[in-house]
């Protein structure tokens, strides 16, 4: 499909720059393509309301970590460079891929000294190689350190990555720590939240087990190239970032008993729709998984075994703004945003959220 067909204008207003307190008081729009009427006013503490008892929440519990890095580049026969990394994807104890600024200036065996403000961290000594180098300003950084004491170094100098459109108007603060992550992340190794989990609260959750509806938890970790564009002018030829996750063979089990009772999976969040997709056989039935995947969704995949997806509101020309397409409907989701931009719903990570039946249910 032409990529231009998921293009919108969004108004810089829309884009919330902070959650909403408390979290479960942010709006929800519901989308239900065989509903009359198809689009719904609500807030995300109505939730309940739309489930049944023997439904299952599915939920990302990745937590995020402080992997935006800034620093030095050093190399023989130059002067140090300031640069910055965003890891996005763990590949060994002590080497990361990162997607790193100034990209065509770094090369292959450069060496790269993180820390605050470009200083080296006495602490950690988080040095490390460049030792491979794609497209797209990606590299593969090789640390001095490795495992436990790599992790510790890391959270000592990075930053919370906050997604570009909300990095470009403020810088990170203490707040972001907590305010972009889930309450229930546990999973270390993501660079980006599963937003729409992050409108989940005690009070939430205690409504939702009231309600006779089941929590399981699956792990996705988020990456940076979830807010990369799609630059491509067909969606074929669009190559996705790998996430690595997986799903346990207990939490299979059970997903797969609420199905075989007649209950509903509800997914919170791409992430785990996309992790229990990749996970699923052609008969959905869902498999115990572990590895990485590239699942592309667009209008005309046919879902497995998903039937209601949370998320929220997604950029333009976005491989999520496609996902939901294909899982609401193309036109159904083009006039919900367009409801959404004319009614004030707060859009992207810190914003709003909707609920989306599955169209070909």
């Amino acid at each position: 499909m032409r990529v231009d067909l998921f293009d919108f204008d969004l108004p810089d207003e829309r884009i919330a720059l902070r959650p909403a307190e408390p979290r479960d008081s942010a709006r929800l729009l519901v989308i239900d393509p065989h509903a009359q009427p198809v689009l719904g006013d609500h807030a995300v503490s109505d939730l309940p309301s739309f489930l049944r008892a023997g439904d299952a929440l599915v939920f990302n519990d990745t937590k995020v970590i402080p992997a935006q890095l800034e620093g030095i580049r050093h190399r023989e026969g130059a002067g140090g460079q300031q640069v910055s990394a965003t890891l996005h994807m763990r590949v060994g104890a002590s080497r990361w891929k990162a997607f790193s600024k100034p990209g065509k200036r770094i090369k292959i065996g450069d060496r790269i000294a993180f820390g605050h403000d470009g200083e080296s961290c006495f602490l950690g000594q988080l040095d490390c190689t460049v030792e491979e180098k794609g497209e797209g300003g990606e590299v593969t950084l090789a640390f001095d350190l490795s495992g436990p004491a790599l992790d510790e170094a890391i959270a000592a100098v990075g930053h919370i990555p906050l997604p570009p459109y909300i990095a470009a108007k403020r810088p990170d603060d203490v707040r972001d720590r907590t305010d972009y992550q889930t309450i229930y992340a546990r999973e270390e190794g993501a660079v980006a939240a599963p937003t729409a989990g992050l409108h989940f609260t005690p009070r939430l959750f205690e409504a939702i087990d009231k309600a006779g509806v089941e929590r399981h938890f699956v792990t996705l970790h988020v990456g940076a190239g979830t807010f990369l564009p799609v630059k491509a002018d067909d969606t074929d030829d669009h190559k996705m970032h790998l996430e690595s996750g997986y799903v346990s063979a207990e939490t299979a089990a059970k997903l797969n008993a609420v199905k075989a009772r007649g209950g509903r999976i509800i997914c919170v969040g791409t992430t785990s729709l996309r992790l229990i997709e990749s996970a699923t056989a052609d008969d959905g039935r869902i498999r115990a998984w572990a590895g990485a995947t590239g699942i592309f969704i667009t209008p005309g995949y046919r879902f497995k075994t998903v039937d209601i997806l949370m998320t929220n509101f997604h950029l333009p020309r976005s491989t999520l703004f496609m996902l939901v397409s294909a899982f609401a409907g193309f036109e159904t989701m083009q006039a919900a945003y367009k409801h959404a931009i004319s009614t004030g719903y707060r859009f992207y990570s810190y914003g709003d959220a909707s609920l989306l039946f599955r169209k070909d249910r």
